[in-house]
């Protein structure tokens, strides 16, 4: 099998409406496919660049967000979510937009992280400054239904002597 990228997400909304003027007026991804499912749910597409796509489904009565257990309950103080869930989306960008976006984030009142992150290989994982060490920059942000998304500029070419950590275990057998 060969896979030539990921086609789209899916992600579950609370209120099409509000997340169709998010996706198109705050982040600038047109909507570009509608589907009323026989359920009377929705399902919307929006072009996030590059020939990839977020789609989100949409019923009146889905059950309730589960911040902590199905996404994020708080970043970084919070950041874990059970196993099958989606932790984050993060979408590639120019290194040089990162600020401009962040602050575009802030002015539309959307709960953005105060600044750029550096990721590292340091034991906190991130550095105040950007150095030859930073291999990603990133603006986390959430969406209006809370689910953690991520503006991600790569620095750096990887090599071998980046896959330099034994893959961790379960303490419990997993459960289906």
């Amino acid at each position: 099998m060969k896979t030539t990228g990921i086609n789209h997400v899916a992600m579950v909304c609370r209120d099409m409406e509000e997340t169709v003027k998010f996706y198109t007026e705050v982040l600038d991804m047109p909507l570009y496919k509608t589907v009323e499912l026989p359920d009377g749910g929705q399902h919307f597409f929006f072009d996030c660049g590059n020939g990839n796509s977020i789609a989100f489904f949409f019923w009146a009565d889905g059950p309730a967000a589960a911040p902590g257990v199905a996404s994020v309950r708080s970043f970084p103080g919070d950041s874990r979510t059970a196993v099958g869930s989606m932790n984050h989306l993060a979408f590639d960008v120019p290194e040089e937009k990162l600020e401009e976006y962040r602050q575009r984030l802030e002015k539309a009142g959307v709960a953005v992280f105060p600044m750029v992150m550096n990721h590292d290989d340091s034991p906190a994982t991130v550095s105040a400054t950007m150095h030859p060490g930073v291999f990603v920059r990133s603006v986390y942000f959430t969406d209006p239904n809370g689910i953690m998304m991520e503006f991600a500029a790569t620095t750096k070419v990887f090599g071998p002597e980046d896959v330099r950590h034994t893959p961790g275990r379960a303490l419990a057998p997993a459960e289906a």
